[in-house]
């Protein structure tokens, strides 16, 4: 079993998953709703798209953009049956424990999180170097 750290750095060393990156919008989306309410939406598209064992378009069924989770289920191969099965060991035709849902729910916010890091980083470089150019 891995831990989520090791997960997520599996994940960066795949060329389609690292593709996946929140954007502006999705930054500013979390910033107005807060982290709660994209956990709540996480739980509630796992549950409903992923958990059933026979999901409704099974493979098709995470948009690729139109909200920050949906891009993280992508980029954490937590979009599909077939993904959960390949990266992390997730029987087909089983529906997911509440355990698994959760942990599904853990990695997604964890890879949030990461990027909200990263973004407020590059965000506080940018108005240091504002700042220098003010200053100068």
């Amino acid at each position: 079993m891995q831990t989520i750290e090791q997960a997520l750095e599996k994940l960066s060393k795949s060329k389609f998953r690292r593709k996946f990156q929140l954007k502006e919008t999705d930054f500013q989306y979390i910033e107005r709703t807060g982290m709660e309410t994209v956990r709540r939406h996480a739980a509630e598209f796992v549950k409903e798209r992923l958990s059933p064992a026979y999901p409704k378009n099974d493979g098709k069924q995470t948009p690729m953009k139109g909200h920050p989770v949906f891009i993280a289920q992508h980029a954490t191969a937590c979009c599909c049956r077939g993904c959960l099965n390949k990266w992390y060991g997730v029987k087909m035709g089983q529906p997911l424990s509440e355990m698994q849902q959760q942990k599904i729910v853990n990695l997604l916010i964890a890879w949030i999180q990461k990027q909200l890091e990263q973004h407020n980083c590059n965000v506080f470089v940018k108005e240091q170097k504002n700042c220098e150019k003010i200053i100068i």
